[in-house]
């Protein structure tokens, strides 16, 4: 992995890509500046803005020296919003410019040229806003928008598209906001703009495909209807109704393909009136599960590279819930391969993925280390991904292991773990020692979708937690403790 860590020395940040693919929807957000000002994403590119983002650290000497050249202040100054500060009279009033502090142990001292971990006063001559999050905001902002170096540029169309401008001249920048699509001049256009279902099924099980769909047109979307063909036959259909705003997406489900076996999906996306079939398809592939585990007791085994803090990964049903993670790790002080914790978890019997990304994008690269992330069952790996050079991997696999009761397994290793009453009716208590970790609770169906989650931080000791069952009709269900290296599992029955 070509590595630019975001603590510890200065980025470089010159001719990386960014870890937002070019294309891919841009997370909405709201932040503060420090001059007290709120920033929401969504609301800035609902009013025709193209937002560019300069996500840089006080103590970054590429950086600063960006953000010296003044390329973002005169594209502030020529092209912001009018009354913004210093903003020309003559400005052609479509982009704002926000420069965010990525780095949530930096402080307004440094930003303001007097801590210690600075290159200068940010602020002087800046007239664009400034955001300087603390650590709770920053780092779920830097984790949605996969920031692995600083400087980062980003450029965010109004239809919320987002590209990597990185750190180019006014000109070059304002260039690509010309570029910026706009929005269809007649009354209706719909797009298919992502596949949403999950990459990978079990053989001759039922599939459910869904699409995420935008409006392009200037006018609320009512209606579309979504139509999922293999080899030329109609297998799947979806609709949508309501009033989608422009550049509004939402996720349709479509019907269920009975006994699917994987393979090319083509997805068209109609709507009376639309005035661009050319936006209206797109493509997906469904591999089948490659492997079948014997045991509803599994144990992940991951090894990485010098930059463990750069890989994670996750077990997910066909739902999408998560069913077990571990990562991201830590460094290594040189190149080479680390064996990291093994991760326990208890899987129902059904069809997973097993996800594997790299924060950095270049996946493990044999110059930093080798590494690896394998599903293992009495030692023994039956399916896992070894070396990948993208960001992101997956490899589908069935458990069939003869969990009791209706498909629900449990795995109650975990010191004093017991669930009680059960049979419970309105609550129940989950009892266990946590051994100075953070912890999540969860009340999963026997299909694995999960009804309640609640996490916990710091937990020592004994601990009892009262689970509410409000709502929750009678069956069977899965009580689910977990931490970073650990997932148990117990039945209960509420009646």
């Amino acid at each position: 992995m070509k590595k630019i860590l975001l603590t510890g020395m200065l980025f470089l940040g010159l001719g990386a890509n960014a870890q937002l693919a070019n294309g891919s929807i841009a997370p909405d957000f709201t932040l503060q500046d420090i001059n007290g000002n709120t920033h929401h994403l969504y609301a800035y590119l609902d009013q025709g803005y193209t937002v560019v983002l300069d996500i840089s650290a006080t103590w970054c000497g590429p950086c600063w020296a960006y953000h010296q050249s003044g390329a973002l202040e005169n594209l502030w100054v020529d092209h912001g919003p009018t009354g913004g500060t210093n903003v020309s009279s003559s400005t052609t009033n479509d982009v704002i410019v926000l420069l965010i502090e990525g780095d949530g142990t930096t402080n307004s001292a440094d930003l303001h040229g007097t801590g210690t971990s600075t290159q200068g006063d940010w602020t002087a001559g800046t007239s664009h806003p400034i955001i300087d999050p603390p650590s709770a905001q920053i780092n779920p902002f830097n984790t949605e928008y996969a920031i692995a170096y600083f400087p980062t540029c980003y450029k965010i169309c109004p239809n919320r598209l987002i590209e990597d401008v990185d750190q180019q001249t006014e000109a070059q920048i304002y260039a690509k906001v010309q570029a910026c699509p706009p929005p269809a001049s007649s009354s209706v256009d719909v797009i298919a703009q992502s596949y949403t279902g999950v990459s990978v099924t079990c053989p001759g099980s039922a599939y459910t495909p869904s699409v995420k769909i935008m409006n392009n047109s200037t006018t609320p979307l009512t209606s579309a209807t979504v139509t999922i063909t293999q080899g030329g036959n109609t297998v799947s259909t979806g609709t949508y109704s309501g009033s989608l705003a422009t550049y509004a997406l939402a996720t349709v489900t479509c019907s269920p393909i009975n006994n699917f076996t994987g393979g090319a999906l083509s997805v068209t996306v109609t709507t009376n009136g639309d005035s661009d079939a050319s936006n209206n398809t797109l493509a997906a592939t469904i591999t089948v599960a490659s492997a079948t585990g014997n045991s509803n007791a599994v144990v992940v085994k991951t090894s990485t590279d010098q930059y463990g803090s750069e890989t994670t990964w996750a077990i997910k049903n066909m739902a999408g819930t998560t069913m077990a993670h571990g990562g991201p790790y830590a460094n290594g002080s040189a190149a080479g391969t680390t064996a990291q914790a093994d991760v326990n978890a208890n899987l129902p019997d059904g069809c997973y993925y097993l996800e594997v990304n790299d924060a950095y994008g270049d996946g493990f690269d044999g110059s930093y280390g080798t590494g690896f992330v394998n599903v293992t069952i009495n030692g023994t790996a039956f399916v896992g991904v070894t070396n990948f050079t993208t960001s992101y991997t997956s490899v589908g696999f069935k458990i069939q292991g003869g969990g009791a009761g209706a498909g629900i397994a449990e795995l109650t290793n975990l010191s004093d773990f017991v669930v009680y009453p059960n049979p419970a009716s309105d609550k129940v208590n989950v009892a266990f020692h946590a051994n100075n970790a953070d912890y999540t609770i969860t009340l999963s169906d026997i299909s694995g979708r999960v009804l309640s989650s609640n996490a916990y931080s710091n937990l020592s000791g004994s601990q009892n937690v009262e689970v509410s069952l409000s709502g929750i009709t009678a069956g069977n269900y899965i009580v689910t403790v977990s931490s970073a290296n650990e997932t148990y599992n117990k039945k209960v029955v509420i009646k």
